[in-house]
């Protein structure tokens, strides 16, 4: 048997998250992870300026699904979460894998750099995305990525760029906000079966990043980083972490601007023997996903 683990990236956040019940979408129990995990939780409350307790289980200021509030939540629950299972004496899984800011935690569950510096590493890129303005993101579902790409260019809508490769026939787009929002009848024409403008303020996964992406990797070199003790596939390539700190440094860089090839992702994985995916953090998003690509291929 292939043990894999997925970690979610943003959407998957919720209100409660890491105060106990149902974090993974076996149903596995997490109950008080910030307690159970207080160093770990006082070092995020010391880097981050306030606490992420109360910011994942109460929210009171409105501020979760905010990028640059989002992001460190979502990493520390999906650390400590993951950090549960091995103290509850659950094996180390064979691959890892995260869907965007999710890959943060896949490499900080492949040993390559420790809680803390995934913590920094994803405050800087949650604030350098939050300074995006003026694009948009939508989900275009029951189109093939082929379909959607022929009709943006006969629609002279080649500022958009596909930004998530989420499913057979549900794709992410990304680009300047008015051309987002033009694309959405073109798309219906085409036979989308919904396009759903997405509530983001930046162009995520395009073009449009390449100077947050610039930007971030000045911050990147500050840091060492190890060779995965577990294979980690990247969301730029589809394929594993080469094992070099400047293979990683290039891969965190390129994922801030390019596509995330998740069905390219989860079809390398479907070829191991035996493959069972659990999804580690917050939500189900990633679980259904996998049925969604998995059923497309038994067709």
């Amino acid at each position: 048997m292939t043990r894999i683990y997925m970690f979610p990236g943003q959407g998957s956040q919720k209100v409660g998250m890491g105060g106990g019940g149902s974090d993974t979408a076996g149903g596995s129990a997490t109950p008080g992870l910030f307690a159970r995990f207080a160093d770990l939780t006082a070092q995020a409350d010391a880097e981050l300026g306030y606490s992420i307790q109360e910011l994942c289980l109460t929210d009171p200021e409105g501020k979760l699904n905010n990028t640059a509030y989002t992001q460190p939540a979502l990493y520390v629950v999906s650390a400590l979460t993951h950090l549960a299972k091995l103290q509850d004496s659950e094996a180390a899984p064979d691959f890892v894998i995260g869907h965007s800011l999710g890959e943060y935690n896949a490499l900080f569950a492949a040993g390559v750099f420790d809680f803390l510096t995934g913590l920094k590493l994803v405050k800087r890129r949650g604030a350098l995305m939050s300074e995006a303005t003026g694009g948009g993101m939508a989900a275009v579902l029951g189109l093939s990525p082929e379909a959607i790409a022929n009709a943006l260019s006969a629609n002279g809508l080649d500022a958009i760029d596909i930004a998530n490769l989420n499913a057979p026939t549900q794709t992410v787009i990304s680009g300047p906000a008015d051309a987002i929002a033009a694309a959405k009848e073109p798309l219906e024409k085409a036979g989308a079966a919904k396009v759903v403008i997405l509530n983001v303020s930046g162009a995520f996964h395009s073009r449009y990043m390449k100077s947050a992406a610039d930007q971030f990797e000045l911050y990147l070199r500050e840091f060492t980083f190890a060779a995965p003790k577990i294979p980690v596939i990247s969301n730029v390539t589809a394929t594993a972490y080469a094992g070099t700190a400047e293979d990683t440094i290039d891969n965190l860089k390129r994922q801030i601007y390019s596509s995330v090839r998740w069905v390219e992702t989860i079809d390398s994985l479907l070829t191991k023997p035996e493959p069972t995916f659990e999804e580690v953090g917050p939500g189900n998003v990633l679980a259904g996903l996998h049925r969604q690509i998995t059923r497309a291929k038994k067709r």
